[in-house]
């Protein structure tokens, strides 16, 4: 809790008015998992700062993370989403996503959609590393980490209560409330937002979010911080436009009935003891429950029999988790070494239930009424285990030189048990997997005088997810699939700190990647076979010339390779992959002027580059170009703000895909104007 207490300091310092930017004295805690100035991490880390999120208003995450360079997350509508760090835009269990440091779902049962699962309210900072952190997370840190640092308990009392709307039927009310009484401080934040009758047909949606967060200070040495959030989601679930539909500007959708609901409760306790100076210990406790109900669109065919007929399925796939985290942090005065030594377990048991439903259709394709059907596609559990220990050492044998090294071992079991007989659709036989892996990361950093360079080899993995292993027949014993991270970089500040500059490069190797191969009685299976490439630059710019302007930039020139890729019969090696655009933009022009004190007007370009839209490289996306406006006003305890969003009404695919059933396009989201009030009532 200390740490997070001098976090949050050094966070509410960061949103004074200064001509400076005093990014090289930034506080992270995720590249150690302890707190450390940002040129003490060999590793490429930003930072979303409390200014950051309250100038912006974001009604979605993406609306933050995509202002990171390296980094586009994919606006599927309702805050549902891909995410594109290192990696193409993908639905694949390489990213982790953490809260407070502690992964907000088990390994093994990933959901590309989790970030829909914070309470983007409770947070104050937000960190993302680029590149593997498997050294210290564990699996699915592959192609980098997002960790939401919520606010701690202020020392003052805070409130305030906001509502907002805009013209695509969005709208939302955030509320926040926190003290501290003497060795006692809490916190309450959350929202409520719903959108209906939005721009594309059948996309309404809501979301509850509250997050309560208790901390108490025993004594200088002990303290004692706990938290709970929950989440309840539900959302339409519209699909996306095919070719016809998307070039007509034909916003109607075949699907009524298609929806998603989230439940998620996580629940944290962690004690933190100061023996001395040079050491402290945490023990954190967590309990994590989660429910993921669908009857998806894209689960949805047509009857080979019957024009007038088409098929789908419900399902859920849930678990619930226990979590022990324990860590000793150790400085020595040898070479201004420092230890850091942990270990975990993780027990969560998780179930999926898939049920078949029979669907009408009209002459003109559309889809209509169901029927639920006693028959059960899928119905089993598994048991998933998780043991962890991880080093991390740090020395500094000259002054402004620091090495790192950091090791990991995971075991995993998994138990699987199915409740129906083991057929092409029910899933696999029980039986139990179990994996292992070392994780290895060196690295170094080297300061002077505002300026600093950076490099790390460092390796990810992620275990075969439940579905790939036990969704069929023939199941083979699957690896853990692979990276192998190379990058350097580095950072200068100049002109008297008005000027911020930080680059890296890297260069990703994927094996053992799961792919689909066709065995010769003309069947699929998967098996560890896949390699990629993924290498880049990425590089961030911030000048601030006097107090009233602030000009940032970001951007990622990249290029993702197959080396060895098989897709139902097809040899894709060399290819580029697909939904991996070579270059990704972001711009923000921000003018607070001297003469209006609490006045911004801020200008912000996003742009996203061509990429092919199928492995097989026949097609190409030509990306789009958005404009984003936002102002704010405030007065005394009175804000007002004004956001327009896709300003220009550019008409864009978020994410546009081919495959052998044709051309499929997520819209964007139309021309948004959201306006927004905030009354804070402490002072």
């Amino acid at each position: 809790m200390a740490i997070l207490l001098l976090y949050s300091y050094s966070l509410f310092a960061q949103t004074k008015d200064t001509t400076k930017i005093d990014q090289l004295d930034l506080m992270v805690v995720t590249a150690s998992r302890t707190a450390q100035k940002r040129t003490e991490a060999p590793i490429a880390i930003s930072t979303i700062t409390a200014r950051t999120i309250a100038d912006t208003k974001a009604n979605q995450l993406d609306q933050l993370l995509n202002k990171v360079s390296g980094v586009f997350m994919v606006d599927l509508g309702n805050e549902q989403h891909e995410m594109s760090i290192r990696q193409p835009m993908s639905t694949a269990s390489v990213f982790l996503y953490l809260e407070d440091g502690i992964p907000i779902r088990t390994t093994g049962v990933y959901n590309h959609n989790a970030l829909l699962e914070m309470n983007a309210t409770a947070a104050q900072q937000i960190e993302v590393i680029r590149g593997p952190a498997s050294s210290l997370y564990g699996a699915e840190a592959i192609g980098g980490a997002v960790n939401v640092i919520t606010l701690a308990p202020p020392a003052n009392p805070l409130g305030y209560v906001s509502v907002q709307g805009n013209n695509n039927g969005y709208k939302r009310t955030d509320a926040q409330i926190g003290t501290t009484t003497g060795k006692w401080g809490v916190v309450a934040s959350g929202y409520y937002a719903n959108r209906t009758n939005g721009p594309i047909q059948y996309s309404d949606f809501h979301k509850t979010a509250v997050t309560l967060r208790a901390d108490y200070r025993a004594s200088d040495r002990l303290s004692w911080s706990n938290s709970v959030t929950y989440v309840n989601y539900y959302s339409d679930m519209y699909g996306s436009l095919d070719s016809v539909h998307f070039a007509q500007k034909n916003y109607n959708t075949p699907y009524s009935f298609t929806y998603r609901k989230v439940e998620a409760l996580r629940a944290k306790s962690q004690l933190n003891y100061n023996w001395n100076g040079n050491a402290e210990t945490q023990l954190t406790l967590a309990y994590r429950r989660n429910s993921v109900g669908q009857n998806p669109s894209y689960y949805i065919s047509n009857s080979m029999t019957d024009p007038l007929l088409a098929n789908g399925q419900i399902n859920n796939s849930s678990f619930h988790s226990f979590l022990v985290v324990a860590q000793h942090q150790q400085k020595m005065d040898w070479l201004g070494s420092k230890l850091i030594a942990g270990l975990s377990a993780d027990i969560s048991p998780s179930s999926y239930v898939a049920n078949y439903i029979r669907i009408q259709r009209d002459a003109k394709g559309n889809y209509g009424n169901y029927t639920n059907t006693d028959s059960l596609l899928s119905n089993y559990s598994t048991g998933i285990s998780n043991i962890a220990s991880y080093l991390n050492y740090e020395m500094s044998p000259v002054r402004g030189l620091k090495l790192l090294a950091a090791v990991r071992y995971d075991f995993f079991h998994y138990n699987f048990r199915n409740d129906l007989p083991p057929s092409a659709s029910t899933g696999s036989a029980n039986t139990r997997n179990d994996f292992n892996r070392v994780t290895p990361k060196v690295g170094a950093t080297y300061n002077y005088k505002g300026i600093g360079f950076y490099a790390n080899y460092s390796q990810g993995y992620v275990p075969p997810q439940v579905t790939d292993l036990y969704n069929g027949v023939k199941v083979p014993y699957l690896q853990p699939q692979t990276f192998f991270n190379y990058e350097a970089g580095g950072w200068l500040s100049l002109l008297k700190n008005k000027l911020y500059a930080d680059w890296s490069l890297y260069r990703l190797d994927g094996t053992n990647q799961i792919i689909s191969v066709r065995q010769n009685d003309g069947t699929f299976v998967n098996q560890n076979a896949g390699k990629t490439r993924h290498k880049g630059v990425e590089y961030g710019l911030t000048v601030k010339p006097s107090e009233e302007w602030t000009l940032r930039v970001s951007g990622t020139n990249a290029d993702h390779v197959f080396v060895v890729q098989y897709e139902n019969g097809a040899n894709y090696s060399g290819k580029q992959m697909a939904a991996a655009p070579h270059f990704i933009g972001n711009a923000e022009l921000t003018w607070r002027p001297v003469f209006l004190k609490k006045f911004r007007l801020g200008v912000e370009w996003q742009h996203l580059g061509k990429y092919w839209m199928d492995d097989a490289n026949t097609r190409k996306y030509n990306g789009f170009d958005v404009v984003n406006f936002r102002t704010g006003y405030q007065l005394g305890q009175w804000e007002v703000w004004v956001n327009a969003l896709n300003a220009f009404n550019k008409y864009y695919a978020a994410l546009a895909t081919k495959s052998t059933y044709g051309y499929s396009y997520n819209l964007g989201d139309p021309a948004e104007v959201t306006i927004g009030f905030s009354w804070h009532f402490f002072k």
